[in-house]
């Protein structure tokens, strides 16, 4: 059953404060992986409504630019393994398509073809959304945490993105209270970021291949010096790495955990959030008492502060 959630001016009322000490899992944030990719098809507004709905504190965007200038929400530089439709616009690289030609192609029958357990009707005919369409979509209700894909084969990624930011009001919010999280593998982009506009949170990532803890461990300084976080693979995670990044007022959001055992350990270890494509199992070992939402956006922001205080 499609579960569709109501968003508009309400969804930007701020939570209720409270005094009471946050529980140490309040600060384990709650990251829905391209949505709750794990029931819907990624990247698609039914999978955003459902990551909400079964305890997301963000919602995971992967930018591609067309080759228009148009920022859209797709995890791979090709459209060939979520998209359907004309071969001419859904196959090949998304930077040699216009939106037009992708707004062709159908984002959901490859989800009921790969997933039947999860299949639902009202996938087949779904669009790949634009960035825009998202943020006009949840506006300020919702927290965001972005990605620049392949960022040097899509010079302006960042100019635009930062652009749409402002138009939706963000800004401000991201840099106060960190309702926008922005990501990339690519230190470059972050840093252009980080010219662009220095309060944003930035989280350096690291990919799986050819790294363990004490390689990414090692490179901690450099990325302390413009992010506010990691994102290492999960398989790269252990004490001496999320002490090593805490020590440099870091938090560490590994990716991608799907299975109840692996997120216990995880938070063992020590992390402040993870990625997952079922965040209904991670809400249920947090347990009710977890800071939600926008209120763990801002748990986590002043965590930072103090931190950096501290120094």
């Amino acid at each position: 059953m499609m579960v569709w959630l109501a968003f508009g001016a309400q969804a930007d009322a701020e939570p209720a404060k409270s005094d009471k000490p946050p529980k140490d899992d309040e600060l384990v944030l709650n990251i829905g992986h391209r949505g709750a990719s794990g029931y819907a098809p990624e990247h698609t507004i039914p999978a955003y409504d459902l990551a909400l709905k079964k305890g997301a504190d963000y919602i995971e965007q992967d930018l591609q630019l067309t080759k228009d200038g148009v920022l859209v929400v797709l995890h791979d530089e090709t459209l060939d393994r979520t998209a359907r439709g004309p071969a001419e616009n859904c196959t090949g690289l998304v930077r040699d398509k216009t939106l037009a030609e992708i707004k062709t192609c159908d984002a959901g029958s490859w989800f009921n073809e790969t997933y039947p357990e999860y299949a639902d009707s009202s996938y087949v005919g779904l669009k790949i959304p634009t960035l825009e369409e998202v943020f006009r979509r949840y506006r300020g209700g919702v927290n965001y945490y972005i990605e620049t894909k392949s960022p040097e084969a899509a010079p302006g990624m960042e100019e635009e993105l930062l652009r749409l930011m402002d138009k939706y009001n963000l800004t401000k919010k991201s840099e106060r209270d960190r309702q926008v999280l922005i990501q990339s593998f690519s230190p470059a982009s972050l840093q252009k970021i980080s010219s662009l506009n220095p309060n944003l949170p930035l989280i350096q990532l690291y990919p799986d291949a050819g790294n363990t803890p004490r390689t990414v461990e090692a490179q901690l300084d450099l990325a302390s010096l413009y992010a506010v976080g990691i994102g290492p693979s999960k398989n790269d995670v252990d004490r001496s790495l999320t002490k090593a990044a805490q020590d440099r007022c870091l938090d560490v959001h590994p990716y991608t955990v799907n299975e109840p055992e692996e997120m216990e350990a995880l938070i063992a270890a020590g992390v402040s959030g993870m990625f997952t494509n079922f965040p209904d199992s991670l809400e249920t070992i947090l347990g009710e008492e977890a800071a939600k939402g926008k209120t763990g956006a801002k748990l986590a922001e002043r965590a930072g502060q103090a931190c950096s205080a501290s120094r």
